[in-house]
């Protein structure tokens, strides 16, 4: 059965696991609960904005290509930061609610 071991599987068996997370405290660590809340509704609202933007044709006499491609999903990401930051869909208040239960518990 040895023979059939995959090289570098040692390496995989003895490699580090990863830090456990610091548990957050009250000094500082609310706005970065609420960070990572923001974060989260901006990822959430950019996937959602990009399943909007795939019905809309573009004209091929001045569009196209896989540059519009790439620049369209930069767009559509910095939309969904910008609408997070604004506010939003109300999304970042409930899990950053969530979070802070979490940590209390």
């Amino acid at each position: 059965m040895d023979d059939f071991a995959l090289p570098g599987a040692q390496a995989l068996a003895t490699r580090p696991t990863a830090p456990a997370p610091r548990p957050l405290t009250m000094t500082g660590d609310v706005s970065s609960a609420r960070q990572a809340a923001e974060d989260f509704e901006a990822v959430f609202l950019s996937q959602m904005l990009q399943h909007m933007f795939a019905g809309i044709e573009t004209d091929p006499m001045f569009g196209g290509g896989q540059a519009e491609e790439i620049y369209r999903s930069m767009m559509i990401e910095q939309f969904g930061d910008e609408m997070a930051k604004a506010g939003g869909i109300g999304l970042a208040d409930a899990v950053t609610r969530e979070l802070l239960t979490l940590q209390e518990a």
